[in-house]
């Protein structure tokens, strides 16, 4: 085993600055990279990971038979907010430190938040498939001036998502566990799921059962929207696929799946914007997300 061995397992890492990698190797680092050019599994983390000090991790699940093979480890440092893929409680066991960087994708994911809405709100991606396909057709859409939007998981992503939304004089409201300062007026969880004309979910993860499931999703109003842009999981796929094709729900926006990379029955509705879990993916929220995931994995060594 390396003492100066550091596994980077996102396949797109450094791929805009050189400066997270340069961190490294100025501190005598051998740095181990992903050339698989996607997510890596079991027997995959292993293979890279193996005699490695440190790993600045992904979205790659690190379960407890992964972490106990992994001898001489002591710092994941994740390129992101979610840490659900780890756990936690065995890498404490193991004396493994676990660190994030909940700053670096707040504004990217609210940004994509807020074009989602506007998106399907004015059914531009609708219309775009249309006129490729020599189809010259004006679709009605709406306003988002007015409209009721209610976050659910109101956390730094949520709250700069609403500070953002402000600006188009919407009705925000949200649901979280705690309460928080802020001008949105606080719901019950079934109570804000009737009165939204747009639920955005920004949860960190999904743990059992989904939150909103089928009696969850006739909750909703009709002809409501709803983005998702936390975790697969979050929302049974079956039952709001079902919504959006009788068109209780106007239209969905989903950045994350139940399963990755996503092949379902969504790629079939004109009504739902699928893109491939790219919350983070603006270039400057993804060099300081590196960055500070470097600096956290050499701050704990």
């Amino acid at each position: 085993m390396s003492y100066k061995k550091i596994a980077i397992t996102t396949s797109s890492f450094a791929k805009f600055d050189s400066k997270p990698i340069n961190l490294l190797k100025e501190n005598g680092f051998e740095i181990i990279t992903n050339t698989l050019s996607r997510e890596i599994k079991g027997n995959e983390i292993i293979e890279i990971c193996s005699g490695c000090i440190g790993i600045v991790a992904g979205t790659e699940k690190y379960e407890r038979d992964i972490l106990f093979r992994l001898s001489g480890l002591k710092v994941i440092s994740r390129c992101g907010v979610g840490m659900d893929n780890i756990d936690k409680t065995s890498a404490n066991a193991l004396g493994i430190e676990v660190v994030n960087t909940p700053f670096g994708p707040t504004l990217a994911v609210a940004e994509l938040t807020v074009g989602l809405i506007l998106n399907l709100l004015r059914k531009i991606n609708q219309m775009d498939r249309d006129i490729r396909k020599g189809k010259w057709e004006k679709l009605m859409g709406n306003l988002l001036n007015k409209k009721k939007v209610g976050i659910i998981g109101l956390g730094r992503i949520g709250q700069k998502t609403a500070q953002l939304l402000n600006v188009f004089g919407v009705e925000l409201g949200y649901y979280d566990i705690v309460e928080i300062e802020t001008t949105a007026k606080r719901m019950g969880f079934n109570e804000i799921l009737g009165w939204a004309d747009i639920v955005v979910i920004h949860l960190s993860a999904s743990k059992g059962e989904a939150l909103i499931g089928k009696n969850e999703i006739d909750m909703l109003k009709y002809g409501s929207i709803l983005i998702n842009v936390s975790r697969g999981g979050v929302v049974s796929e079956q039952p709001l696929y079902e919504a959006l094709k009788n068109c209780h729900i106007a239209g969905a926006a989903l950045d994350v799946f139940e399963k990755e990379p996503y092949i379902g029955l969504f790629t079939q509705l004109d009504n739902v914007i699928l893109t491939p879990h790219i919350g983070s993916y603006a270039k400057e929220a993804r060099i300081e997300m590196e960055t500070q995931s470097v600096i956290n994995l050499l701050e704990k060594l």
